[in-house]
C-alpha cells in the first residue's frame, strides 16, 4: 500500500469505536491505579514490617505479580479466577480492573517500600522517643516525607498501567485497541487504525506526564510559587 495513500475517511466512520475505546482506557487505567495504590499501600507497609507473618506474604505476592506476564494474569483472572470463585463472568470491565489492581500494586509496593526505607531511620527513633507509636510516627512524620520521593516512580507506573490496559482487548475490552483492531478487520487496511491508536496513546500518556510533573513540583520541598512568579530563584 502506498503509504501517502491514507484512508482518513475510515477512521472517521468508526470515531464513536474511537471515542469509547479513549473512554474505556481511562477507566480501565484510573481503577487500576487508585485501587493498585490503596492495596499496594498495605502490601508496602507488609514488606518493611519485621513479623514474619506479615513480611512474607506480601513478599510472595509482589514476587509473583512482578514475575509474570500481565497477559498471563488478565487471562488467569478472566477464565478461571472470577467463574470459579462466582460461578460466572461479570465482563471484560471487571476482569480488567482487577488484573490491572493487583498487578499495579505489586510493582506500587516496591515503590512505597522503597520509599519508606529511603526515610533516615533517626527519624522513626526520633519519633518514638517523642512518644509516639510506631503507626503515629509512620502517619506523621515517615510518609509525609517518603510521599515526595515516591511521586516521579508512581507517575511512572501510572504511564506504564496505561499502556499496559491495551492488553485488556485480548478479553475483547472495547479499549483503543479493539477499535483497530475492528477497523483493520473490516477493511484489511492497518497503516491508519494502528497509527490512531498510537497517536490517542501518546496522547494520553502525554497528558499524564505532564500532569505528574505538576504534582512533583507542588510537592517539592523548595517550591514555592510566588517565587516562581517573580522569578527569583534561591541559591
Amino acid at each position: 500500500m502506498d503509504f501517502l495513500d491514507m484512508r482518513w475517511d475510515l477512521i472517521w466512520d468508526y470515531r464513536e469505536f474511537f471515542i469509547n475505546g479513549i473512554w474505556v482506557t481511562i477507566v480501565l487505567t484510573i481503577c487500576g491505579y487508585i485501587g493498585g495504590i490503596i492495596f499496594g499501600v498495605f502490601l508496602g507497609l507488609g514488606k518493611t514490617s519485621k513479623r514474619k507473618w506479615l513480611y512474607w506474604p506480601c513478599k510472595l505476592y509482589v514476587d509473583l505479580f512482578r514475575g509474570t506476564p500481565m497477559l498471563v494474569q488478565i487471562l488467569i483472572i478472566h477464565l478461571a479466577l472470577i467463574p470459579t470463585v462466582f460461578g460466572q463472568s461479570f465482563g471484560f470491565m471487571v476482569s480488567g480492573i482487577t488484573a490491572l489492581i493487583l498487578n499495579s500494586a505489586a510493582y506500587n509496593a516496591e515503590i512505597i517500600r522503597a520509599g519508606i526505607e529511603s526515610i533516615d531511620k533517626g527519624q522513626m527513633e526520633a519519633a518514638r522517643s517523642l512518644g509516639l507509636t510506631h503507626g503515629q510516627a509512620m502517619r506523621r512524620v515517615i510518609l509525609p516525607q517518603a510521599i515526595r520521593r515516591m511521586i516521579p516512580p508512581l507517575g511512572n507506573e501510572f504511564i506504564a498501567l496505561l499502556k499496559d490496559s491495551s492488553l485488556v482487548t485480548v478479553i475483547a475490552a472495547n479499549d483503543i485497541l479493539y477499535a483497530a483492531k475492528i477497523v483493520s478487520g473490516a477493511h484489511f487496511r492497518f497503516w491508519e487504525p494502528y497509527l490512531v491508536a498510537a497517536v490517542l496513546y501518546l496522547l494520553l500518556t502525554f497528558i499524564i506526564t505532564k500532569l505528574v510533573a505538576f504534582i512533583e513540583r507542588r510537592f517539592s520541598i523548595d517550591y514555592n510559587p510566588r517565587k516562581k512568579r517573580e522569578g527569583r530563584v534561591d541559591v
